[in-house]
């Protein structure tokens, strides 16, 4: 089992998607896509697997992959698992978590896609379920947690915090207030830690970086926003069984 968090470097891809831009959903050209892809690949020594990513939309839908699937044909899906080797998992990020599961004992990977919303409706419990349903135990699930936005980035307003404390009012832990009337900062990271420890999950990695900082090395939707770009390129996070 082979896993890997890839930065924005190593790629062919140049301007706002320099350069190694992962994502057919960004403004980039498909064949440098095609091409940052088969890098990641080649870095990884996974260039003989095939690489799937979904159509992500911020949901709880986690898939179980039998078969690969083309581009085009891309499931909308927040979630995939599956326990095939030469199936490579990935999820596209610019300041949402790509999170990385693997039963080792059982011969099980998964990886989802954890932003706000996905981790707040239950991406991460589907997931967990998913690989649950092909033979894996809580017990023996180990996870990481991709570069995020950090805390100290993700500055929110009050309607959004509202909605994980109606959720549960133990999410208060994971904002912090600022100076602006009632503005927080928001923990992703720690929320979906926290999401984890709750279904029984104990071994967890956090990488710690925060996406919205490091310009250097990590694409960001939010620093985009803030800069007035007019797109931002995609970070590839894997895990894979290779043959």
């Amino acid at each position: 089992i082979k896993h890997g968090f890839f930065t924005r470097k190593g790629g062919i891809s140049d301007g706002l998607y320099t350069s190694l831009n992962c994502g057919f959903g960004s403004g980039d050209r498909v064949e440098n896509v095609n091409t940052n892809r088969n890098c990641a690949l080649l870095e990884l020594g996974a260039l003989n697997t095939s690489l799937l990513t979904c159509n992500q939309i911020h949901s709880s839908r986690a898939l179980i992959v039998t078969s690969p699937w083309s581009a085009k044909d891309r499931p909308a899906a927040d979630g995939m698992v599956t326990a095939i080797p030469g199936i490579t998992l990935g999820i596209l990020t610019a300041d949402c978590a790509p999170v990385l599961f693997t039963d080792p004992t059982a011969g099980i990977i998964g990886a989802a896609h954890a932003g706000w919303r996905g981790a707040l409706d239950g991406i991460l419990e589907a997931t967990i379920g998913q690989m649950i349903g092909l033979g894996s135990l809580n017990s023996n699930i180990k996870v990481a947690i991709g570069p995020c936005i950090g805390e100290s980035s993700y500055e929110i307003g009050p309607e959004f915090r509202d909605i994980f404390i109606n959720s549960s009012a133990n999410n208060n832990q994971f904002f912090k207030p600022t100076s602006r009337k009632g503005h927080h900062m928001f923990d992703l990271a720690s929320y979906i830690e926290h999401r984890l420890l709750d279904v029984g999950i104990t071994e967890i990695y956090k990488t710690g970086y925060d996406t919205c900082q490091d310009a250097d090395l990590f694409f960001s939707y939010r620093r985009s926003v803030k800069r007035g770009e007019q797109g931002y390129g995609r970070g590839l996070s894997v895990i894979t069984m290779v043959t």
